[in-house]
This record gives C-alpha cells, structure tokens and sequence, in this order.
C-alpha cells in the first residue's frame, strides 16, 4: 500500500512539473497557459494506470478495514455510553457472559422431546447374544449410549426367545417393558426403568454413561435366571383363583 501511494505521488509530482514546464515555455517565446480542468483531467487518467495501483489492497482487505474501523467506532460509543467508559463496559460483558454460562449449567443443553412411539428394533432380526456382543463392543469403547440401546435390545431378544414375549414388529421399548413386567412382576420397575433409558439416549438426545449401562446389564442378567409369575394359579381346593 505504501509502494502504491508513493507511485501515485511521484506521478502527481511528475504531471504538475509537466504542467509547469509546459506554463513557463522557452525565453524568446510567451509562456503557455494550461487550463486547470485539462490539466486535472489529465492527472487523473495518469493515475489510474495500473502500475500505480498494483500494491493497492484487494476487495477483501478493503471490506475486513471497513468492518474493523466500524466496530471500533461501535465500541467507542458504547464505552462512551456506559459508566467506567471501557472498564465498564468490560465489566457488562462478563457479567453478560457469567450469566448466560449459569443459565447452561443450570438447564443443560436442548433436549429434544421423546418419540415414544419408535419401535425397538430398527434393522434385521438379530438374536439376543448378537445385540449383547455389540453392547460389549461398544461398552469397550466408551460408546454408552449405543451399548445402553443393544443390551435393551437383548433384553427384549432374549424375553422373546424364552417365549415370555410375543414376537411382534413394531414394538416399543416402552411397550415391551410393560408387557414383560406383568409376566416378571419382581423386575417390572427394572424394565421400566431400562425403557426409559433407551427412549432417552435414542430420542431425547441424552447421554449416558457406564453407571446407566452397568444397571441395565444387571437387569439383563437377572431376568436370565428369572422365572415367570403366572396370573392364575390353582387354590388349595381345586378352584382356580
């Protein structure tokens, strides 16, 4: 930029001692008048040649000057405006700051509502020991949420298998943790508790962690050696409750 004003001044230099020289004319003759706007008119075209415009800076670097030199004059009006001047208006920006930090500590990242509707089992039938080895792998490598949605899945599997569950396409977790509590009364509040969350990782944008799949391991693992309550059983006196 600097190479380009200096250009532009030594042609401007160049252009007015032309125009004296041509004023003064030789010693024997009468001097030469230059009109003002021939001459001016004459400057400029030698200044937009583009050998003096080559250091000039591009569009970008215009535009990025503008936007700076605008926002330092925002701030300087703010700070004028502000009690304390810039110190003032420093402190109203981390006060700004530390207020918007506790609003996010305290009310955590949007969640988005559950869609409790979504059925359980998304892709081919697998069976129980395949989703509990993908829950494994992804307990290996911290993935929790997606170990957290296998094991629910062999939970539901492996209740299926054993024919404690019907095999029905479709089925909620929700759904299916209901249905499964009434026929295992003593894990109802487990599966319950494991539908929830698997709805949560899976549609409410949770996370979770290996404490939540520890508990939903220990519920699968208990409802392997559970046995399940039938709803009527025979009375002493041969009656049917």
């Amino acid at each position: 930029m600097t190479g380009g004003v200096l250009t532009a001044a030594s042609a401007m230099s160049g252009a007015a001692r032309l125009t004296t020289f041509a004023s003064r004319g030789s010693g024997d003759e009468p001097p030469v008048t230059v009109p003002r706007d021939p001459a001016r008119e004459a400057a400029r075209r030698e200044l937009a040649k583009r050998m003096y415009h080559e250091n000039d800076p591009s569009l970008f670097q215009r535009a990025l000057n503008a936007f700076w030199e605008w926002l330092g004059k925002l701030l300087a009006k703010a700070a004028s405006a502000t009690p304390g001047g810039s110190l003032g208006l420093l402190v109203v920006v981390l006060c700004v700051i530390a207020v918007l930090a506790a609003l996010w500590w305290r009310l955590g990242t949007p969640r988005r509502s559950p869609v409790a509707t979504a059925p359980l089992f998304d892709e081919r039938p697998r069976t129980a020991a395949e989703h509990r080895a993908a829950a494994e792998a992804h307990a290996a490598q911290g993935h929790w949420n997606q170990a957290v949605q296998e094991r629910m899945r062999a939970i539901v599997r492996a209740l299926e298998e054993r024919a404690l569950l019907d095999v029905r396409p479709g089925r909620t977790a929700d759904e299916a943790a209901a249905e499964a509590g009434r026929t295992l009364p003593a894990h109802a509040d487990g599966l319950l508790a494991a539908a929830r969350h698997f709805d949560d990782v899976t549609y409410g944008g949770r996370t979770a962690d290996q404490q939540t799949y520890q508990r939903v391991t220990q519920l699968d693992s208990g409802l392997e050696r559970a046995r399940p309550t039938l709803v009527n059983s025979a009375a002493p006196d041969g009656k049917t409750g």
